[in-house]
């Protein structure tokens, strides 16, 4: 969806994180002695056949920093994260022995106008206008969107409107806050994260609406004057991005479902994202927009 999230790089910036080695049993079928960082994988190694963009690598794109997602701010110290770790899986699954990460803008993500690679991974909300100029998997993940606000303020569902909103540029969030939300003070869209909860906690902007799942990372920082007082209902998903066209969609679609199905994504997302959650986000209060809004 949303995104989700993310430090913007003028330029897109690759690294191929690990280099590993497969080898052949005795019975002519594949092993791999691959490491992907810290992520554990599972499944059967080279179950799966893919048309790789390099050969040997599932090359993804994301958007950088976005913390228990991709844990580290620059493609080469990257070990971790849900979903630098649902890659390592697919890679595994596909048998290919590498990850070559590749950080760009999010709005340039999502609109199509990223080339040669594989899949993108970015908390990327699924929209019928993103539809139009990528290709999409099952969704992985709900996603819902996050009021986050300063300590000691008193913004809620009655107010927020009166209030000067932040957003990520190229978002879902955005485009809520400008078609529902409507508020009656201009509106700030950021380039990144870090900036945009920077300029609230600066006082630049009186709360930030953003992917839930994004902002509970930053309650949790040392030092944080911010906290999160509601969220509002999307009835949208998260999803792997594919170039359009994507000779490799209907074979990531199904490795995808394999790993919802057989609860690795569950277990990635009670190892990475609960620690950086810190809090069940389903206790967040849920807001609404008046019918007609």
């Amino acid at each position: 969806m949303m995104r989700a999230a993310a430090a913007i790089v003028s330029l897109a910036v690759s690294v191929v994180l690990i280099v590993a080695t497969s080898a052949c049993d005795q019975d002519g079928s594949e092993s791999s002695s691959a490491r992907y960082g810290d992520c554990p994988v599972t499944g059967h190694y080279g179950e799966f056949d893919l048309s790789p963009e390099t050969a040997g690598a599932l090359t993804v794109k994301t958007t950088l920093p976005a913390p228990g997602w991709w844990n580290g701010d620059t493609p080469d110290s990257i070990k971790s994260g849900y979903e630098y770790c649902m890659a390592a899986n697919i890679a595994y699954r596909s048998g290919l022995d590498r990850l070559k990460v590749e950080n760009a803008p999010f709005p340039e993500v999502v609109s199509g106008r990223t080339e040669n690679f594989d899949l993108a991974l970015a908390q990327i909300t699924i929209t019928p206008e993103r539809s139009e100029v990528a290709e999409f998997s099952p969704p992985y993940l709900s996603s819902t969107l996050g009021v986050l606000i300063r300590d000691g303020e008193k913004i809620g569902e009655d107010n927020i409107r009166d209030v000067r909103i932040g957003v990520a540029e190229g978002t879902t969030g955005e485009e809520f806050v400008e078609k529902r939300l409507k508020p009656a003070k201009p509106v700030t869209a950021f380039a990144n994260d870090p900036a945009m909860v920077t300029a609230l906690e600066a006082g630049r902007i009186d709360a930030v609406v953003h992917d839930t799942t994004i902002l509970l990372a930053y309650p949790q920082k040392r030092e944080s004057r911010v906290r999160l007082v509601g969220q509002y209902r999307t009835d949208q998903g998260y999803g792997a991005l594919y170039p359009k066209g994507s000779l490799n969609k209907d074979e990531l679609d199904r490795i995808i479902r394999q790993l919802i199905d057989d609860g690795t994504l569950t277990k990635l997302s009670a190892v990475y994202l609960g620690a950086a959650f810190g809090q069940d986000p389903a206790k967040i209060p849920y807001f609404t927009v008046d019918v007609g809004s």
